[in-house]
């Protein structure tokens, strides 16, 4: 009989069983945390500006704002800012997305279209969109065209480029597997390729919705009589900081918005992943 060592007893006595974590590192939702944030700020810069910390013609109160917003809706001007604003948004960011899609898509699966547009995509994406409004409104007119393009321009690269870069990084096994299965080209671009690249497709959807709503305001800027942009600028040429802090706040609600939609449409196609 073997007499076991009086240390190795007592680590069998102080071993514990370690948890699994394996699902450490999946998100859970936390609804409530974000309103909370936003709440906390409201109130301490509410409370800032109404005991003189903060200067009111520097930051003006949220309260102020809000009025601001109020008398806005009730002029009628809210309606005709927030449609201008959402038809060219809608209209840019759907066709530069379509197309970036089709593009970074012919791109990912083609070898000679990689060769001729890829180095395209590469010479031009790191061109500020912005510095291009000046020869769109040469091409489209000051109207609608040339903010619209300015916007179908700004989130046409960012698709490109994620929906290309999700379809190389898309494992290889798996398709291997798909071809040992005998599955034709276009099932496994369909079954497998694209599913695996939505991911990153989604992803950069997201950056480029951002870019737009920059590219809005800031074609709107330049050249607009309604919309947020331009509000935005008749706001602080007038020293309105409420009306500037209202503006501002419909756009960060515009990118909530549009953030919410993507987030809703990742939950939908990308439900297999749960």
């Amino acid at each position: 009989m073997v007499d076991l060592p009086a240390n190795s007893t007592q680590d069998s006595a102080t071993e514990r069983p370690v948890p699994f974590r394996g699902g450490g590192f999946l998100p859970r939702p936390r609804r409530f945390v974000g309103i909370a944030v936003f709440a906390a700020i409201l109130i301490l810069w509410e409370l800032g500006s109404r005991l003189g910390i903060i200067s009111a013609l520097v930051l003006p109160a949220p309260s102020e704002a809000f009025e601001a917003l109020a008398d806005l809706a009730r002029s009628g001007n809210l309606q005709k800012h927030l449609g201008a604003s959402l038809q060219r948004l809608v209209i840019g960011f759907t066709c530069g997305s379509i197309l970036g899609l089709i593009v970074g898509t012919a791109i990912g699966l083609n070898s000679l279209a990689r060769a001729a547009l890829s180095p395209l995509v590469s010479a031009i994406f790191p061109i500020p969109k912005i510095a291009l409004l000046p020869l769109f409104i040469i091409w489209f007119g000051i109207g609608e065209g040339s903010k619209v393009a300015t916007i179908l321009f700004g989130s046409f690269f960012p698709t490109v480029i994620a929906t290309y870069g999700g379809i190389d990084n898309v494992d290889r096994a798996l398709i291997r597997m798909g071809q040992s299965f005998n599955l034709s080209r276009w099932d496994i671009v369909r079954k497998i390729v694209l599913p695996a690249a939505l991911p990153a497709i989604l992803s950069g959807m997201r950056i480029s919705a951002s870019i737009s709503i920059i590219l809005l305001v800031a074609a709107e800027m330049i050249g607009a009589e309604y919309g947020i942009g331009a509000y935005v600028l008749l706001a602080g040429n007038l020293m309105s900081t409420d009306q500037l802090i209202a503006g501002v706040a419909m756009l960060s609600t515009l990118g909530l918005i549009v953030n919410w939609l993507i987030g809703r449409a990742e939950r939908y196609f990308l439900s297999w992943r749960n």
